[in-house]
């Protein structure tokens, strides 16, 4: 026999119908066990592997999730994405990464892409060009199909879906309380992603907890990364910081190396405080004191949100945050 055996083989050689074959594979109980027994030591002889796109469609279900992502060599994400994998894999689930590369164009393909393959459901970040353009109708079209989706830290209030955030704006007040703490005078403000949600919601979180006091911020928002270097090393320059809060961890490591090269003594006449606990951070020397988001904890609540929204699509939306730490190190310590 074919190594591609169907079912109508088997119910032909065991002179049964299709659907009594059909029932012992998935061991129905309208089925005897002896003739259970019968077709599933066929089936192996043959070697006979269900069809799985007919199982699928007979099913609705793909066991299948698509999973957007900005940028891969980003520590935070590749950390999330291990996340969503081990979790989705511990319920049966495997995953579709795609790559979008901070591109619109390609977030648009991939999303149709994972549409089109009906996959149970997306898993995305918004990339830089979409939320600069702010340019959401594909994300729109697919919700509205009533596909579920889960946004994770790049969010967009116009996208009625479940979401896991981190509390950026939490974050932001808690390490400017943390210098303000070690009564440092004069604190500076850098981002290099300054058109990103996550951004703002930092420097807001900063803003609110500075306009308590008396200290007036100075900010730098750099939106070319090849001009960063020349740009923090003027702004540093230009004012007698005592502190520093990067927005974002290239940034904060950039800071670092300018301070050293200008013979600042970190943190004695400087301290640095950055986003996100990733390899630049823990390699700088001094390490940078940063405020950790738990991207592996992050991956996972994703997945069980859109795990239970596969399950029930009408329940209600949910908006979980996830709850930062602020590691201090020799950056600032």
């Amino acid at each position: 026999m074919s190594t591609k055996t169907t079912l109508k083989q088997l119910s032909k050689e065991l002179n049964v119908s299709v659907s009594t074959v059909s029932k012992a594979l998935n061991n129905s109980p309208e089925i005897s066990e002896k003739t259970i027994k019968r077709v599933k030591e066929l089936a192996k002889l043959y070697g006979y592997k269900p069809n799985p796109v007919a199982v699928s469609l007979k099913r609705n279900k793909t066991d299948t999730i698509g999973i957007l992502i900005p940028d891969i060599l980003n520590h935070f994400f590749a950390k999330v994405l291990h996340g969503i994998e081990q979790e989705a894999s511990k319920h049966g689930y495997r995953i579709i990464t795609c790559l979008t590369n901070e591109s619109l164009e390609k977030e648009i393909q991939y999303l149709e892409m994972l549409e089109y393959n009906k996959v149970d459901g997306v898993i995305a970040a918004l990339g830089r060009e979409t939320q600069v353009k702010s340019d959401l109708d594909h994300f729109l079209h697919y919700t509205n199909a009533s596909n579920p989706l889960v946004l994770f830290d790049r969010v967009h209030e116009s996208i009625k879906c479940d979401e896991v955030l981190v509390d950026d704006f939490e974050a932001g007040e808690k390490i400017f309380n943390y210098l303000n703490e070690q009564n440092r005078a004069k604190i500076g403000v850098i981002s290099s992603i300054p058109h990103l949600s996550v951004s703002k919601a930092r420097l807001q979180g900063v803003e609110n907890a500075a306009k308590n006091t008396s200290k007036v911020l100075e900010t730098l928002l750099i939106h070319e990364e090849k001009e960063a270097e020349d740009l923090i090393n003027t702004f540093l320059n230009t004012h007698n910081f005592d502190a520093i809060i990067a927005l974002d961890e290239f940034s904060g490591v950039t800071c670092i190396n300018i301070a050293k090269h200008n013979n600042l003594d970190i943190p004695k006449d400087i301290a640095i405080v950055g986003f996100t606990n990733g390899l630049l951070a823990n390699n700088s020397y001094p390490k940078m004191s940063v405020i950790a988001q738990h991207a592996i904890e992050i991956g996972q609540k994703t997945v069980e949100l859109l795990i239970k929204r596969i399950n029930n699509k009408d329940a209600e939306l949910t908006r979980f945050i996830q709850p930062t730490t602020l590691i201090k190190r020799g950056s600032s310590e």
